[in-house]
This record gives structure tokens, sequence and C-alpha cells, in this order.
């Protein structure tokens, strides 16, 4: 099991450092200049260049790559360009929001999600089967944008039920949860099918059934305790997938999270926030999935002896 952990380990480390690597790239492709954006259309050329200089711009890109390497190992961002203020800071005051609204939105697809995959299992190839399988894919099939910008309309302006942005509430939650969590909701609904019609065809399910157990019982601590595994796998990939996919989300709703953010930093070409917040995401993606990792080779020890 040592072993095990070691390697998932190397792995994640690999990993960061490619996402590193990557958005400290793809952000100076960008043809756009911080300076002459924080300077003003009034700045004059020694003022930009003195500003470049500050904002250590004028070295050469590896040595750019290098410094900032070195000080994100440390947990060190730099500045804001346009706020002036720690990149932690500002991470620190939104990040919190999007782990709940990620958390929020896993517990309810779950709740959703679970009964309808096992009501779809225990009557496959009838109409409820059908009917949640439908009504399955056509969720997965909205554009997230859409469905928030709908229930916006209707619960928020034509109702007058929710809030339709921000965060002053707990009931502010509540769109932002419903948008995020039913493409999630789509895909367990589907696992759980799947994964229980794969388990119900087993040898021990036969074997207990033939000893004259009750249904019930022959589903539930058999059948669905054996189905979990795929299932748990599947819960940790897409939890970390809603922390990076909140951006469309909490854009729609104007909510104050690390995906607002990020959008917004990115339109202003605020490279130091834009790496942070993609390293963010990155680092919260690759824990998510390391202990679901680690948790799938402690359920299953086919996993860590492969």
């Amino acid at each position: 099991m040592l072993g095990y952990v070691a390697r998932r380990l190397l792995l994640a480390v690999f990993v960061l450092w490619g996402a590193v690597t990557v958005v400290f790239i793809v952000v100076r492709l960008v043809p756009a200049d911080p300076a002459v954006l924080i300077a003003g259309e009034t700045a004059t050329p020694e003022q930009i260049a003195a500003l470049r200089a500050e904002m250590g711009l004028d070295r050469p890109l590896l040595l750019q790559y290098l410094g900032y390497l070195g000080k994100a190992v440390t947990g060190n961002f730099g500045n804001s360009y346009t706020q002036n203020v720690p990149v932690t800071q500002l991470i620190g005051q939104v990040l919190p929001n999007t782990v709940l609204l990620a958390v929020l939105a896993c517990v309810f697809a779950v709740i959703v999600s679970f009964p309808l995959g096992l009501l779809a299992a225990l009557r496959v190839n009838r109409f409820s089967d059908r009917a949640v399988t439908t009504l399955s894919l056509l969720t997965q099939s909205l554009p997230g944008f859409w469905v928030g910008i709908v229930l916006m309309l209707v619960f928020s302006r034509k109702l007058n039920w929710l809030p339709s942005a921000g965060l002053d509430s707990p009931a502010s939650l509540v769109l932002p949860t419903i948008t995020l969590a039913l493409p999630f909701i789509a895909i367990l609904v589907r696992m759980t099918r799947s994964g229980l019609l794969e388990v119900m065809g087993e040898g021990y399910i036969v074997t207990a059934r033939s000893k004259g157990l009750p249904e019930r019982t022959v589903i539930f601590p058999h059948a669905i305790r054996n189905a979990t595994i795929p299932i748990i796998t599947i819960v940790g990939l897409e939890f970390g997938t809603l922390l990076g996919g909140a951006v469309i989300t909490e854009t729609v709703f104007s909510f104050p999270g690390i995906g607002r953010l990020l959008v917004t930093s990115i339109q202003v070409r605020d490279y130091a926030v834009v790496q942070a917040c993609v390293l963010v995401i990155a680092v919260a993606f690759v824990l998510v999935n390391l202990i679901i990792d680690l948790l799938y080779g402690y359920l299953d020890p086919r996993v860590r002896l492969s």
C-alpha cells in the first residue's frame, strides 16, 4: 500500500508542475501588455517601461518562469496587478464560497441521483427505466449557462422566489447549486444504474437469491455495497470537476467565487491572479482525485496490486 501511495503522490507532483507550466505559457501568449493596461493610455513610454521593470516583465521568459515557480512552491503568488493586494488574500476571500457551492452541488446530486439510478436498475427496460434514462441524457445535454439563465428568469424574475445574483443569504445558493448539480446528476444516475445491473448478474447475488433471502436484503447489503466502488470514483472525479466547472455558473449568477475571480482577472490581463486561480483549481482537482485513488486502492486490492 505504501508503494501505491508513493506512486500516486509522485504523479500528483508532476501533474501540478505541468499545470503551472502550461498556464504560465498560455497567459503570456495573450496579445496584451499588462503594464500598458495598468498605466493607462496617457502613460508615457518611460512610465510603461518603469512599470514593466517593477513587475518583472522585462526579464527573459525563462527567468520569469523560474522566479514564479520558486515563489509558487512557497505559496507566494505575488500581488494583483489591478488591485495591488496579495493574490492569496483575494483567493482566500472567494475560495470558501466555491468549495461550499461544490459541496452542496455534490450532496444534492448524490441525494437525487441514487434513488433514480436504483429505480432504473430495478425496473430495467420498463417505462420508469426509459423515463429516467431519457431524462438524464436530456439533462446532461443542456448547456450550463442556458440552464442558469432559465432558472433565473423563472424563479427570480417571474416568481420572485429566489435571489438571482450575489451571495447575500443562504437562498442565494439554491439556483447556482441546482445549475451546477444537474449534469452531475445525469452522470450519477446512469453510473448507478449500470453499476447495479452489472452487480446483479454476479454469482454471489444469484447465490443469495437461491438461499431464499428477501429481495430487499439481496439488493441493499450485497448489491449496493459492491456497486458503490465505481460510484465513489465518479463522485470524486466530478467533485474536482465541479470546482473548475463552477466558472460558468459563478459568472452567470455573479457568484463571488474563484471561477468568477478567474474570469474577471482574464478580462483585465491580471497574470498573477489568473495563474494562482488556475493553480488552486488544479491543486484541488489533483488532491480530490488522489484521495479517491487511495480510497479506491484501499477498497479494491486489485488496483494497488496492478
